[in-house]
């Protein structure tokens, strides 16, 4: 009977090979954001004819979407509240833009004011930078099961399945001039966004009172922040590369 039990259990588990996070994982030190490839894309660019000072007061999350929950209610956000240091971040990465503060702006005016207050301090202060650019836009759509779908087989009680699900983000960006309010440039990207359950699992009687039952698997999803980050990286691409095809900004010879 013992190795009857056993030789159930391998057939189970044989049906996961593939299944390698099934243990939970080691805590990790903090470490570095890599670069990912659309990134890579924007560092990438052809070098311009000089840097435009550009500036971002707010690039936000636009959808109103929660995060799904069962039970209670969840208030808190699909997509992450941060994009607009992301892009800020994006367009310091690329020789084409120089961002300067506006986020911040009242943090920034706070301490020039007591930094004149100070007497002791003869210097005068440089006027602040002024933007030729702003960008504008925000994540505007975030849709949630765009495909789902999954394979299984179950056989004598043991079964092994596959899941998973397709939700997307959409962002819009533009570019804006600071001197006519004309927008220059405007582009939108999307980002898919997967998740994925693997499992396989043991259920049946080995006797007329025993019962055995063994599950295992695991899931993956793919982060909120890489994919919003991803996005905001290809949409600063496609803003250089399409303000230079309408002559709004020309890179170096």
């Amino acid at each position: 009977m013992r190795s009857t039990v056993f030789l159930l259990l391998a057939i189970a588990l044989s049906g996961c090979q593939s299944i390698t996070n099934t243990l939970p994982p080691d805590t990790t030190a903090a470490g570095i954001i890599k670069d990912s490839e659309t990134l890579s894309e924007v560092k990438s660019l052809p070098a311009p004819m000089g840097q435009i000072p550009v500036s971002v007061y707010a690039f936000r999350d636009q959808t109103g979407q929660y995060k799904p929950s069962t039970g209670a209610s969840s208030f808190s956000t699909a997509v992450t509240q941060g994009a607009t240091s992301i892009l800020v971040q994006t367009l310091s990465e690329t020789s084409w833009f120089l961002p300067v503060e506006r986020e911040g702006l009242q943090n920034i005016l706070t301490e020039r004011k007591i930094i004149r207050a100070d007497e002791s301090n003869g210097s005068e202060l440089p006027p602040l930078t002024t933007a030729r650019i702003i960008i504008e836009g925000g994540i505007i759509s975030y849709d949630t099961n765009i495909r789902t779908g999954g394979a299984g087989v179950e056989y004598f009680g043991i079964g092994a399945s596959e899941l998973f699900r397709e939700d997307q983000i959409s962002i819009y960006m533009r570019a804006v001039d600071v001197r006519t309010g004309q927008v220059l440039v405007s582009v939108s990207t999307s980002k898919k966004v997967l998740s994925q359950e693997v499992r396989a699992g043991l259920f049946r009687y080995v006797s007329l009172k025993r019962l055995l039952e063994a599950e295992t698997g695991y899931t993956t999803n793919e982060p909120m922040f890489e994919c919003v980050k991803q996005s905001i990286e290809k949409a600063v691409t496609e803003l250089v590369l399409q303000g230079m095809e309408r002559g709004v900004w020309r890179a170096k010879a």
